[in-house]
């Protein structure tokens, strides 16, 4: 009796020590099929790199088309006076640029994270467009970072196809838009809004251009202010649209002809 009450005593901790093994041999399966790297468990910043974005548009400057696909580690944007530009912009309407956090724990990220360590005291590294696409192409959905870098893709994405796929792009900013909830993701909206809103007026969606606007002007007040707000030249680039879409008598779907008539 007392040799079954000690075996019953332990059997808690052997079946613990089990349910560890069983963890430990899953994780490195995970390891050996690529999906993420032993220094990822440790790894709890939740950024590991930044990437500068910018549209391929035949009115971005020349300093700016030049930081498209620039990767940076968080100590280079931690330090004071960061700027992913080598230079000022030279837009009179400053060039739309986007800097995504992401951890990146699926193959293509990996290496692209492995390449800026390597980099960073040599004057950084750039991804082409076509490493970028390459990256947002990859299975990043079956990582374990999935959740944390979803939005970050699907802007990186949106910005990449806007010349390629206008509904790829479109499909991205709305989806920023719509599921932007946490502080870090807000600087993502300005850019997502005023993208859209360009390539819906190109594409001649004019109602939903004019909604996305007014919906844009409910979302950031003039009396509010804020780091992620829009500055005045953007407003005023909103505004543009706006009334051009008004004046062009635009703002509503065309009413259906009569068939009869």
């Amino acid at each position: 009796m007392f040799g079954e009450l000690e075996f019953s005593d332990v059997t808690p901790y052997l079946v613990a020590v089990l349910g560890l093994l069983v963890l430990w041999q899953y994780y490195q399966m995970q390891i050996m099929a690529g999906r993420i790297l032993a220094v990822d468990i440790f790894d709890r910043s939740g950024t590991r790199m930044y990437i500068y974005v910018m549209p391929d548009d035949d009115n971005t400057c020349k300093v700016c088309s030049k930081a498209n696909g620039r990767v940076f580690l968080p100590s280079q944007v931690a330090k004071k006076g960061f700027s992913p530009l080598k230079g000022k912009c030279q837009g009179s309407i400053p060039c739309l640029g986007v800097l995504v956090g992401l951890y990146g724990a699926w193959l293509e990220a990996r290496g692209v994270v492995e390449r800026a360590r390597a980099n960073a005291q040599k004057g950084g590294m750039w991804l082409s467009p076509e490493e970028l696409r390459a990256l947002v192409n990859g299975q990043w959905e079956q990582s374990i970072s999935a959740d944390t870098d979803r939005l970050g893709i699907h802007m990186i994405e949106a910005v990449c196809y806007e010349k390629i796929n206008h509904a790829v792009s479109m499909a991205g900013y709305r989806y920023v838009i719509g599921e932007v909830k946490e502080v870090r993701h807000l600087l993502l909206l300005v850019p997502a809004y005023l993208r859209l809103s360009q390539l819906l007026v190109r594409s001649g969606d004019n109602a939903e251009a004019f909604e996305l606007i007014e919906r844009f002007e409910a979302r950031f007040p003039l009396k509010k202010r804020g780091p992620h707000f829009p500055t005045e030249k953007q407003r005023n680039a909103m505004k543009i649209r706006k009334t051009y879409l008004l004046s062009n008598n635009q703002a509503q779907p065309a009413e259906p002809t009569n068939a009869a008539a």
